[in-house]
C-alpha cells in the first residue's frame, strides 16, 4: 500500500521534470528482456519446425514469422523507449478506444474464427489478437484512474464503478468471443492496480465474491468450461479428450529430466502436444532443455522482474510508478499463468509466455510493455 502514499493534484497528471526521459536506459532490462528473445526464438524454430513443414512446406515458416514480428516488435519498444512521457500519456485515450474499437472487429464479419472462438482479426498475411493491446490498455487507464483520484478511490460511486466498470466492458467482449481466459486476465489486473491503488478492502473482498459467482455460473452453464475444469482436477481420467492436452504437457516435462533430451528431440512435438510452439512452448523447453532450461528462464524471468520493481520504485510520480507496476503486471501474469498452465497447476487458458510463445500479437504487446519500462526507467531514481 506504501505505492499509493504519494500523492499528485486532483486536477489530473502534469509533466514534470523528473517525467521527461532524461537518464540511461536500463541496459540491465535491455539484456534480459535479448536473453529470454533469442531463447524463445530458438524455441519456436525447435517447436514449430515439424508443423510448419506438414502445413506450408517450409520448416522455418513459423520461425520466420516470429523473426519478423521481434523486428517490428523492436521498433515499436525502441519509438515508446525513446518519445516524451507527456506525450504518451496523452495517446492513452485514443489507444484504449482503439483496442476498444478492434474488439468490437473481432465481433463484426472481419473476425476469424478458430477453434469455436471468434478471438482474432485477419487481414490478409497476419492475424491481430486485440486481447494482448487490451491488457497494456486496460492497465495504463487504470494507473491514470488510480494515481490522478486518490482522494476518490476509496468512495464507491467514482472510486470503484468507472474503473469497474471499464473492466466490465472489456470482459464483456471477451466473453462474447468467447475468452473466458483473457476475461480472467484482465480481472486480475483490476485487482492488483486496485490493491497498489489504495481501494478499499471491503470493496475488493466484495469483488471477488461476485467474480467469483459470475465465473461459476459461467462454468456452470457453458459445458465445455466445466468439462476443462474437471480435466484439469484430474487429466487423466479423461487423457484421450479434454485431458489431452494437459496429460501431453505433463509427459513432455516428465521425459525431460535434468537437462533434457536435447535441442530438437523433443517427441511430444510430433503432433502428439498441440499448440507445441505456441502457448505450450514451456512444456517443449522442460522436454529439451530439462529442469536445467525450465530454472534458466525461471530466474531470467525474476531477475527481469527485479529490474522492474526498481524502475517502479525509482519513479517519483505517482503516475508513473503506477504505470511502470501495471505493464509490469501484464508481462507477470502472462508468464505465471502460462507456466502454471503448463505445469497443470491452472486450467488451459490459452495465455501465451511473453518472449517466448509464437504469435506476432503477443510478443509485440511483451516488447511494447519492455519499450514502455525503458522509457520510465529513464527517469528512474
Amino acid at each position: 500500500m506504501t505505492m499509493a502514499r504519494r500523492r499528485v493534484p486532483s486536477s489530473g497528471f502534469r509533466p514534470t521534470q523528473e517525467s521527461t526521459p532524461v537518464g540511461q536506459y536500463d541496459w540491465g532490462l535491455i539484456a534480459l528482456f535479448l536473453m529470454l528473445l533469442c531463447i524463445g526464438l530458438l524455441m519456436v524454430l525447435s517447436a514449430s519446425g515439424v508443423v510448419a513443414e506438414r502445413i506450408n512446406g517450409d520448416k522455418y515458416f513459423f520461425f520466420k514469422r516470429q523473426l519478423i514480428y521481434a523486428v517490428i516488435g523492436g521498433v515499436v519498444m525502441w519509438v515508446l523507449a525513446a518519445v516524451p512521457r507527456h506525450i504518451l500519456y496523452k495517446l492513452q485515450y485514443p489507444f484504449l478506444l482503439f483496442v476498444l474499437m478492434l474488439l468490437f472487429v473481432t465481433l463484426s464479419p472481419l473476425g476469424a474464427r478458430v477453434n469455436g472462438a471468434q478471438r482474432w482479426i485477419s487481414v490478409k498475411f497476419f492475424s491481430i489478437q486485440p486481447l494482448e493491446f487490451a491488457k497494456i490498455a486496460l492497465a495504463l487507464y487504470l494507473a491514470y484512474f488510480m494515481s490522478t483520484k486518490q482522494e476518490l478511490v476509496k468512495t464507491f460511486s467514482k472510486g470503484i464503478i468507472p474503473p469497474f466498470a471499464m473492466t466490465a466492458l472489456f470482459c464483456f467482449l471477451l466473453l462474447a468471443q468467447p475468452d473466458f481466459g483473457g476475461a480472467v486476465v484482465l480481472s486480475l489486473i483490476l485487482f492488483f492496480m486496485c490493491l497498489i491503488g489504495g481501494t478499499r478492502f471491503i470493496y475488493l473482498f466484495m469483488a471477488i465474491g461476485v467474480g467469483l459467482a459470475g465465473a461459476l455460473a459461467l462454468i456452470i452453464f457453458e459445458p465445455y468450461r466445466a468439462r476443462r475444469l474437471v480435466a484439469f482436477l484430474d487429466p487423466f481420467a479423461d487423457a484421450q479428450n479434454a485431458g489431452y492436452q494437459l496429460v501431453q504437457s505433463l509427459y513432455a516435462l516428465g521425459s525431460g529430466g535434468f537437462f533434457g533430451v536435447g535441442m530438437g528431440g523433443s517427441s511430444q512435438k510430433m503432433f502428439y502436444l498441440p499448440e507445441a510452439h505456441n502457448d505450450f512452448i514451456m512444456a517443449v523447453v522442460g522436454e529439451e532443455l530439462g529442469f536445467f532450461g525450465m530454472t534458466l528462464i525461471m530466474v531470467l524471468f525474476a531477475m527481469l522482474f527485479m529490474r522492474c520493481y526498481k524502475i517502479i520504485m525509482g519513479q517519483s510520480d505517482l503516475r508513473d510508478r503506477f504505470s511502470a507496476f501495471g505493464v509490469t503486471l501484464v508481462l507477470a501474469i502472462g508468464a505465471t499463468l502460462n507456466l502454471a498452465v503448463v505445469m497443470g497447476m491452472a486450467p488451459p487458458k490459452g495465455v501465451a509466455m511473453p518472449f517466448l510463445s509464437y504469435g506476432g500479437s503477443s510478443l509485440l504487446a511483451s516488447m511494447m510493455c519492455i519499450g514502455l519500462l525503458l522509457n520510465f526507467s529513464r527517469t528512474a531514481r
